[in-house]
């Protein structure tokens, strides 16, 4: 396969809420959201959570770095990691920074820059010297971002807004779709829509179909309903993604096989995994 034909997902981040290092959770890893998402040599990045710090690290210096970031939304757990990116700091690259949840209120730089703001942070956004860019969307547009790469967008049900995202590249699609709430006994329409036929989604399932009353609001699904989508939208592999802090990997292993045994093409995700549609 050459270069240009690659694309697939290797997530380097898969933990909600907070990140939660130690030895329980060593397995699966315990960085909150970043996926890279990889079209030809086209490189896109999904979320700016604590795993971003380790993606930055491993790109390969000095080739200029050229990559879109896509935010699903700014709670601090999806964004914490943008000031540890070294790739930020390196004045040949250039990163576009995109959002589709804060429209018309606000913009994606203004949220940022609210967030490297002393007392919570020493060092302004203008630290970056790479070339930033920023735009926002509204959640339910299609965008080309780059030649050959079609990502369709759709808005998901969470405090405060969240947006849903499905790249499409030579006739294959990987969904990510996180932080969203589901209603029990009612599939998300415009969820089903997003990801019909997809090779790959990726699911907020931070809580179990049992735990999940006790959360209501909270903005978050379940594996469960995620198998659900997947079967009733003809998805090929459902990656199970935004573990709660406290599930150790010894929890994930038990949701792991429940999963399997229910749907075929059901995993959990960890840092360093790699799907490829």
């Amino acid at each position: 396969m050459s270069t240009e034909d690659q694309f697939y997902v290797r997530f380097w981040g898969v933990r909600g809420s907070i990140a939660c290092p130690g030895p329980d959770t060593q397995r699966y890893g315990g960085n909150t959201s970043c996926l890279e998402v990889r079209c030809g040599r086209r490189l896109f990045i999904f979320d700016a959570g604590t795993g971003i710090r380790e993606l930055g690290d491993r790109l390969p210096d000095p080739a200029p770095l050229d990559a879109d970031l896509f935010l699903t939304h700014t709670h601090f757990d999806h964004i914490v990691g943008l000031p540890f990116f070294r790739q930020a700091f390196n004045p040949a690259n250039r990163l576009r920074i995109w959002a589709g949840h804060l429209r018309p209120q606000t913009g994606v730089e203004t949220v940022l820059r609210s967030m490297m703001t002393p007392p919570l942070f020493p060092v302004p956004l203008d630290i970056f010297q790479a070339r930033l860019t920023y735009h926002d969307f509204l959640a339910g547009e299609t965008m080309e971002p780059r030649e050959g790469v079609r990502i369709r967008t759709a808005p998901l049900n969470h405090p405060n807004r969240a947006t849903g995202y499905r790249v499409e590249y030579r006739g294959k699609a990987i969904c990510y779709i996180t932080d969203t709430e589901h209603v029990v006994g009612q599939p998300d329409r415009i969820i089903l829509d997003l990801v019909a036929g997809a090779d790959v989604m990726v699911y907020d399932a931070t809580y179990t179909d049992s735990e999940f009353p006790n959360y209501v609001s909270w903005g978050h699904s379940t594996w469960e309903e995620g198998v659900r989508l997947c079967q009733a939208a003809g998805v090929k592999t459902l990656a199970i993604f935004h573990h709660l802090p406290g599930r150790t990997d010894a929890d994930l292993d038990v949701i792991d096989a429940a999963a399997a045994r229910v749907f075929a093409g059901a995993l959990v995700a960890r840092e360093g995994l790699t799907l490829a549609p």
